[in-house]
């Protein structure tokens, strides 16, 4: 148990240093990174916590999203940044790259490769499964930094906070 906590905790760590990352390379404020990286941490806690209680990766995503979205509102106005500055870096480290490059792979073997009719169908599976996983994560990413930030305006996030 204690091995599976540490490994939780370091995986969180390093998408939190992944956010501050993305954040470095979109050229953030200074006084924003420590935001960054604490959102980027939060939303790899989330995630990887749902995932290891056999929750599906796509709302675990969601779900993970929903926080910097969520989260992304008070520290925007306690910071003096647009939301955006905060929730785009902790989100671009969930963004599912395995499974567009598995795409790809299946896509490049269907194509070049394979010949057996019964693994090209395989292949096809797999095609269609990442893909459509890669693109339901994509969408529950977006939808899960916007809808909290479509929902409280600046004016509701002040009379909260102030």
């Amino acid at each position: 148990m204690d091995r599976s906590i540490f490994s939780l905790i370091e995986v969180s760590i390093w998408a939190g240093i992944a956010a501050v990352g993305f954040g470095i390379l979109f050229n953030i404020p200074k006084k924003a990174i420590f935001t960054v990286f604490v959102l980027g941490l939060g939303a790899g806690l989330i995630k990887f916590i749902l995932l290891g209680l056999d929750v599906n990766i796509i709302i675990a995503s969601f779900t993970a999203a929903i926080f910097v979205g969520v989260l992304s509102m008070p520290m925007s106005h306690k910071i003096h940044q647009p939301p955006v500055v905060f929730s785009i870096p902790a989100v671009i480290p969930m963004i599912p790259g395995y499974f567009a490059y598995e795409t790809i792979l299946s896509i490049m073997n269907f194509t070049f490769i394979e010949t057996d009719s019964i693994k090209r169908v395989e292949l096809i599976d797999a095609i269609f499964t990442n893909s459509f996983t890669m693109f339901f994560i994509l969408i529950s990413l977006t939808i899960g930094v916007s809808f909290p930030m479509l929902m409280m305006r600046k004016n509701t996030v002040k009379n909260m906070y102030d």
